[in-house]
């Protein structure tokens, strides 16, 4: 009884194959190649529908509904109506019949320019076919706006090359593309577009001045960068030289000084703590205008790039970013897409903070803001800042006079016009 016992659930196995792993799999098969034909075949429908023009979807429903009334109520008329506009249809679809695929090359003289600058580029087609390709229209988005070209038949091998000006009178990135092949009917019903050339970026950079020389200074320090500057008490060597009256003699190089008969005393460089923060505010509330936020954006590339000029580490730090300024290039890059930033961001003095709480070794921080900030709010930025850096402010005010003022232990420096920052600075130095 035991042995049959253990028999009976084989038995019941058995008896329902269509349960096993082995039948389902061919059922889930199917569907997975159902579901692969769906979805092909609704993408095709969905490329062949994206031709259609609201002309086109119009004309459609009217022939449909004319030839309906037609035949209902027997009028001859309306049906001639109906397949006149089905035939004008119909001929303006085999416009999209052809090819359209060029070889394009989009080329930007300069990506990198200063508002104002002017900006060209050209967009050339190629086409590398065997068969003539009919006119068509390009189209390529630059910003907000977007330029189009007229196309006429290209035969094979033949190039066509059309040149065009973006403007550049604000500052930012501009995106130049993708350049888009057009080609429709004479009456606009319906239009294909392929997609080919991938956008180029075009950085519109703030406009700065240059001024000589380390404007800020530096802060003297054991592990800074030695400069071209002689000195006789610092702690990167440079060469021996000869005793002179008045060196300090705890400098004399003996073993030298026994070599060569005569007392040599050790040279050295100096070396300069050069770790430079720029911190700009872009809360809008802060600022009278939009030029006195350009303004703004331009005094701290000016001085910006005096710092990276003078080797020094130079960061740049707004709202939630912090940017490494190696080089002018990615400063000026960084600046050209700044922007306000949200309502609820704070404004200087939440700047100041993030500053002084993320990098504490900072030596020279220069705080750039707008001439609606109250001395208040000045006095607890300048409050907030590391020990032992040193604070300048550069609060542009639009059309104003350089002045030169104290707050705490910081040089408030007010600029009006961005050619004064020299002038401005030199108040500062004096």
């Amino acid at each position: 009884m035991a042995t049959q016992a253990l028999r009976e659930p084989s038995a019941s196995v058995a008896q329902h194959p269509a349960t096993s792993p082995a039948s389902a799999a061919p059922t889930a098969g199917w569907r997975d190649v159902l579901a692969v034909i769906g979805e092909r075949v609704m993408q095709r429908l969905r490329a062949i529908f994206a031709v259609f023009r609201a002309a086109a979807w119009i004309l459609c429903g009217l022939s449909i509904v004319l030839w309906v009334l037609g035949m209902l109520w027997g009028w001859w008329e309306l049906i001639v109506v109906a397949l006149v506009v089905a035939i004008v249809l119909a001929v303006s679809a085999l416009f999209l019949i052809g090819r359209t695929t060029y070889n394009i090359v989009l080329d930007l003289a300069r990506t990198r320019v200063v508002v104002g600058e002017r900006a060209m580029g050209a967009l050339t087609l190629i086409n590398d076919g065997e068969r003539a390709i009919l006119p068509s229209r390009i189209v390529m988005p630059v910003g907000s706006g977007r330029g189009e070209f007229a196309v006429s038949r290209l035969a094979p091998g033949e190039t066509s090359e059309e040149l065009f000006a973006i403007p550049t009178h604000r500052r930012g990135v501009v995106q130049v593309g993708p350049v888009s092949i057009v080609r429709g009917d004479p009456f606009g019903l319906f239009e294909r577009a392929h997609r080919r050339e991938e956008p180029v970026d075009l950085f519109v950079h703030p406009r700065t001045v240059r001024f000589p020389g380390q404007s800020l200074g530096f802060v003297r320090d054991l592990e800074g960068l030695p400069a071209t500057d002689l000195s006789r008490d610092d702690v990167s060597f440079h060469t021996l030289n000869e005793y002179q009256p008045g060196d300090d003699l705890r400098r004399v190089h003996w073993r030298s000084t026994a070599r060569t008969g005569t007392l040599m005393v050790r040279q050295y460089e100096e070396t300069r703590r050069s770790h430079f923060v720029i911190g700009l505010s872009t809360s809008r509330r802060e600022y009278g205008s939009e030029e006195e936020f350009e303004l703004a954006v331009s005094l701290a590339g000016s001085i910006g790039l005096r710092a990276v000029h003078d080797s020094g580490h130079v960061q740049l730090r707004f709202p939630g970013h912090t940017v490494e300024a190696a080089h002018g290039k990615r400063l000026l890059d960084a600046l050209a897409a700044i922007d306000y930033a949200p309502a609820r961001t704070g404004g200087l003095t939440a700047l100041a903070h993030s500053i002084a709480a993320q990098l504490p070794p900072s030596s020279v921080v220069v705080l750039v803001c707008g001439a609606e900030v109250s001395a208040e709010q000045l006095r607890q930025a300048c409050a907030r800042m590391p020990q032992g850096s040193r604070v300048l402010v550069l609060a542009a005010h639009e059309a104003a006079a350089p002045a030169l003022r104290q707050i705490a232990d910081a040089d408030v420096v007010t600029v009006g016009v961005l050619e004064d920052l020299p002038l401005a600075l030199a108040k500062v130095l004096a």
